[in-house]
């Protein structure tokens, strides 16, 4: 990644044009314990972002979602929070995995994205979530 900070949390597509992404977008400016980010979401049919705040509880939270995921389990991130939450359902509706982008709290709208990541997602969202957790993570206070 070189000079530029890690931005790309999670990112997942498939050649479908389908893709959920959360992207750092950087320190908040109205708290120093997080981290201003965005949900995207992108397909044929459908595209829309909505704003996140991310803090260490969340991106630790991620790290086991990652572990479940990885031991074959269907995933809740940031459920039962103020805010989005995205939610990874390995076998989905439509017989593939499916990401489920719920914001309840807000604009009361969800989005469910069939897709096939790559084989190796899972670890390649450890080591996203491990530069994140690196350069970000020292930089906040609290």
């Amino acid at each position: 990644m070189g000079d530029s900070p890690p931005r790309e949390l999670i990112s997942l597509a498939d050649d479908e044009g389908n893709s959920v992404s959360v992207n750092v977008l950087g320190g908040s400016p109205r708290w120093t314990a997080g981290l201003d980010a965005e949900i995207v979401v992108k397909t044929p049919f459908v595209s829309g972002r909505i704003d996140l705040a991310l803090y260490v509880t969340r991106l630790e939270s991620w790290a086991g979602a990652l572990d479940r995921l990885d031991a074959g389990e269907d995933v809740a991130w940031m459920e039962m929070s103020s805010g989005p939450s995205i939610f990874i359902q390995l076998i989905g509706e439509r017989d593939c995995p499916e990401v489920v982008v719920e914001d309840e709290n807000g604009s009361m709208v969800t989005v469910r994205v069939p897709l096939v990541p790559p084989d190796d997602w899972i670890a390649d969202h450890r080591q996203r979530l491990r530069q994140v957790m690196d350069h970000w993570v020292p930089m906040l206070s609290g």
